[in-house]
């Protein structure tokens, strides 16, 4: 009869064996390339189980995934829809000053001002070097771009075209440190010139005596006496008034409306442009 409880050997034996078949697989391993067949071997018939177990995952990340941009699609067409609404009020009240202007205008026996071209490029790519802010646009000689060529995206003042290609082109940003616009305060009219510092979001105001009226939040508007940026588009606000009575300008720091770090599109301007040529230009031969 067997016994009910079987002694197996004992466990130092089983030690000594465990070690063994450790040492002989190493050197199987290490001098044979059967053992390299033989993994390959079991690496492929295991890998369906590993598929099958990463599935669930896979699966789970897929669906929140789907979820998250699902919520973001409903989340940005909520936005998009507000941002309609208002642009549509805003569109109604230009109209009305359009028609307002128009007959202020003629009752001032002044000639009506024209509407410029305007084009529309995408942002190719940005020159990498710390405190050169430039980049390059997708239109070029044959859109008709020219060197000068003002530059803005919808909350302000971009900067301007210094090399002009074919079909590309390449911009200087207001934010670089060989960049100086010509700028009014909207408040107080006070004329002065705002230069690029190598920084995205700070400009520096130059040329502000220790007795101008100029104040944090005060907005910055093209003046148009540089002849390059046509008059009253935002340029920055005022951030920061210091001042020294011993220096005789005082230090104003202002940040761009535009954010020049993320721009991917911009407007390009052609001030000098009449609305006539522009339509002209817009119908085929």
């Amino acid at each position: 009869m067997n016994a009910i409880f079987s002694r197996g050997p004992l466990l130092g034996l089983r030690l000594l064996l465990a070690v063994l078949c450790s040492v002989g697989l190493m050197v199987v391993d290490r001098y044979t390339e059967r053992s390299t067949q033989l993994r390959s071997f079991l690496t492929s018939a295991v890998s369906p189980l590993f598929y099958v177990a990463s599935l669930p995952e896979t699966l789970l990340s897929g669906a929140t995934e789907q979820f998250m941009s699902h919520q973001r699609l409903l989340d940005e067409n909520a936005r998009l829809k507000e941002t309609l609404l208002r642009q549509n009020g805003q569109l109604q009240l230009l109209g009305y000053l359009q028609q307002e202007n128009t007959k202020l205008r003629a009752l001032l026996g002044s000639a009506p001002l024209t509407d410029g071209q305007r084009l529309v490029a995408e942002i190719l790519a940005v020159y990498s070097h710390p405190f050169s802010h430039q980049v390059v646009l997708n239109k070029g000689k044959n859109d008709g771009v020219t060197e000068h060529q003002p530059l803005i995206d919808e909350k302000g003042v971009v900067g301007q075209i210094v090399s002009v290609g074919p079909t590309s082109s390449r911009a200087l940003l207001i934010s670089d440190n060989t960049h100086a616009i010509s700028v009014r305060a909207e408040r107080t009219g006070i004329r002065t010139v705002a230069e690029g510092l190598g920084q995205w979001d700070l400009l520096r105001v130059i040329h502000l005596p220790q007795s101008a009226d100029i104040r944090v939040g005060d907005r910055l508007l093209t003046s148009g006496l540089d002849g390059l940026f046509p008059e009253g588009y935002p340029v920055a606000e005022v951030s920061r008034v210091q001042q020294d009575e011993s220096q005789p300008f005082m230090t104003v720091y202002a940040k761009p409306y535009a954010q020049l770090d993320r721009i991917r599109h911009v407007l390009l301007l052609w001030p000098g442009a009449r609305l006539e040529d522009v339509m002209d230009a817009g119908e085929p031969n």
